[in-house]
């Protein structure tokens, strides 16, 4: 048959089968902030799942684990000049207040003990 007779017909391509984003080891979790940034745009939208390739269980543990980052503070709600870090400002002002506390804690003690 000639090809101009069959125009509907498609030619056999071969072509890459791509790797899964995220692997079986992989936890989706909202602390996992290497795993969460893959999938958030640049303005910090959650992508959909075309884009991602995931499957729609996978798509809904992500958003949930991105949902839950940003109540805590790990992620912004809107990336605007911001770089995803591990340590916040939030997370630095609570490791600083606990330091305060155990200095004063600290204190505290040698004074009682001197007395």
């Amino acid at each position: 048959m000639d090809k101009s007779k069959r125009p509907f017909l498609k030619s056999k391509r071969s072509f890459r089968r791509r790797l899964p984003p995220i692997q079986s080891g992989d936890r989706i979790d909202y602390r996992n902030m290497s795993l969460i940034s893959r999938f958030i745009s640049e303005q910090g939208k959650i992508l959909s799942r075309r884009v991602n390739r995931l499957t729609l269980k996978q798509q809904r543990l992500i958003t949930l684990a991105i949902k839950q980052a940003r109540i805590l503070s790990l992620l912004p709600f809107k990336r605007k000049g911001f770089q995803i870090s591990e340590s916040t400002a939030r997370t630095n002002a609570l490791k600083a207040r606990t330091q305060n506390k155990d200095q004063k804690k600290e204190k505290f003690q040698i004074n009682k003990k001197k007395k």
